[in-house]
């Protein structure tokens, strides 16, 4: 099958053809995935999965590493970053306790083009911010039709104008490493639904708007760590 261009399909006037076409499942091959969900993986296992470089909040040297694996327009995904992330930034992250991995696992069309958009706005730090508001306003921008004008609003308050727009959403090479990133978690690691998290290789299983839940599994972590 032929790859369309995702950069010329952004400017067709049908935007509702260009998400029916954007995933090119048949081109690309998406996996269904056959793997059980492991309770506990080797860390360094987990952190060679990542075709796409991880996002990172905190620092390299803490004792314990969560790997996040969301789909930007999944809203248990936003839930995360909305009720649990700021609590577990302030009491794990930015005291150089816990070290985030932020990993990109889309789910449909949407994700992939706000995955690809996050992904061009430069360094780690920017890429994370953005990502952030595309959490906090995903309503807006998964609310109409209309979900890449939107989010090109949401780019331009971030720097981008049109023609770099078109360019991110039409990075052919990101968007097949995003789709082998997410069949690899899907198939090794039995990535079923987001948000999954790993805490130091163990499945958290827990509330993961609670940061209490969060707590109860890294506080023994580092304990054991010190």
């Amino acid at each position: 099958m032929k790859i369309v261009s995702i950069a010329t399909a952004a400017t067709a006037l049908d935007r509702r053809q260009f998400m029916q076409g954007l995933m090119l499942t048949g081109a690309l091959g998406f996996s269904a995935g056959t793997a059980q969900a492991q309770s506990t993986i080797d860390v360094d296992r987990l952190l060679q999965g990542a075709e796409v470089p991880d996002l990172e909040m905190g620092s390299k040297d803490a004792k314990v590493t969560m790997i996040e694996f969301a789909s930007l327009s999944c809203p248990a995904c936003a839930a995360f970053h909305e009720e649990a992330l700021p609590t577990l930034k302030e009491k794990y992250i930015d005291t150089g306790k816990m070290r985030l991995l932020m990993r990109d696992h889309p789910l449909n069309d949407p994700a992939f083009a706000a995955s690809l958009l996050s992904r061009c706005a430069g360094d780690n730090d920017k890429a994370v911010k953005l990502q952030g508001v595309l959490f906090s306003r995903q309503n807006y921008w998964l609310g109409g039709r209309d979900v890449l004008d939107r989010l090109y609003e949401i780019g331009k308050q971030a720097g981008f104008n049109r023609e770099r727009f078109e360019q991110c959403i039409g990075d052919e090479p990101m968007y097949a490493k995003l789709v082998k990133q997410r069949n690899r978690s899907t198939d090794e690691y039995g990535i079923r639904g987001t948000p999954s998290f790993f805490i130091n290789g163990q499945r958290f299983t827990g509330d993961f708007t609670d940061p209490e839940a969060f707590a109860k599994m890294i506080d023994p972590l580092l304990k054991e760590a010190s």
